[in-house]
Parts: C-alpha cells; sequence; structure tokens
C-alpha cells in the first residue's frame, strides 16, 4: 500500500480504488501556517456523513464553519496577490498600502473565530482540521498525536457545540 505524500501521490488501497491526497499549507486558527493533507475528491464531513457517522445537525454545522473559513479568506492563495503590488508612475511607486479586507471577510473571520471558541481549546483542533482544511479523520489524528478512532468522537462533540453557536436545529 502506498501512503499518501505531499504532491498527490495516488495511494492505492485494497482493489482498484485509488484515492488522491494533496498537501496543503493554510492558516490556522492560530494566525500559522500549517501543512494539512487532503483529499481532492470529497470532503471528510460528507464522507463521515454518507455513512452515519455524522447527523444532518453536524453536517451543516460543519458546512457552516467552512462556509465562514472561506468567506474570511483564510484559505490557501493559488495566485499571486496583484492588490499590494504598485503601479510605477514616473519613476515613483506608490507605497504599499495594507491588505484591504472587505466586511464581508471580517464578519466572517469573526464568526469563525467565535464558532472556534464556543467548540472550546481541546475540540477546535480536530474541528478545523477537518471541517475547515479539509483534512481526512486519520491524518488529523496522526498530526495531532491522538489515538486511532479517536478524532470521530471529538469531532462530533465539537460539530455539536458549533451546532449551537450557528443555532442550528
Amino acid at each position: 500500500m502506498m501512503a499518501a505524500t505531499a504532491g498527490g501521490r495516488v495511494r492505492k488501497g485494497a482493489g482498484a480504488k485509488s484515492e488522491r491526497y494533496a498537501e496543503q499549507i493554510v492558516e490556522g486558527p492560530d494566525g500559522k501556517p500549517q501543512r494539512v493533507l487532503i483529499h481532492l475528491g470529497e470532503s471528510p464531513v460528507s464522507w463521515l456523513f454518507s455513512r452515519k457517522m455524522l447527523s444532518r445537525r453536524q453536517l451543516e454545522a460543519a458546512e457552516a464553519i467552512r462556509r465562514d473559513w472561506e468567506r474570511a479568506a483564510l484559505g490557501a492563495r493559488v495566485t499571486m496577490n496583484w492588490d499590494v503590488a504598485g503601479a510605477p508612475s514616473r519613476g515613483r511607486r506608490a507605497p504599499a498600502a495594507g491588505l484591504a479586507h472587505s466586511q464581508g471577510e471580517i464578519a466572517a473571520r469573526e464568526r469563525l473565530h467565535a464558532a472556534l471558541a464556543a467548540a472550546g481549546p481541546g475540540l477546535s483542533d480536530i474541528l478545523w482540521r477537518v471541517a475547515c482544511a479539509c483534512e481526512s479523520i486519520g491524518a488529523a489524528e496522526q498530526a495531532l498525536d491522538w489515538p486511532v478512532r479517536a478524532g470521530k468522537l471529538v469531532l462530533g462533540f465539537a460539530l455539536d457545540r458549533v451546532a449551537d453557536y450557528y443555532r442550528l436545529r
């Protein structure tokens, strides 16, 4: 069996089934860049839901926090950020302005941080890795140095708290 590695190598499992993984560097809940391993074909949360390991309410909570994470523009940038590059004018360059965040980005970032805080310090790590960064449960457990199968249980608790924060029924 091939292990999932950086660069999106194919990991072969039982039978003819193969899955693609890619390594990404994204901004973590603490604002520092973190390296995560993601499955390119399916989100781990939808995978868990399709196998009846998460309730509909937990799935909706995961989608809500992921939506806020994306709106807050905390994901990996795929292209150059041309917003801060000044165009030369008559041999002088305008001073580079700081990044201007939209009101929507700022509000989404505040909601995201509040939802992670509502999950709690012990639960927000797995929540962020699986729901926001789309890292698989197994990879998140390994990265956090947790026992096998502990991630699903802890993720369920975290999603219940986030569902309460977003007032989902």
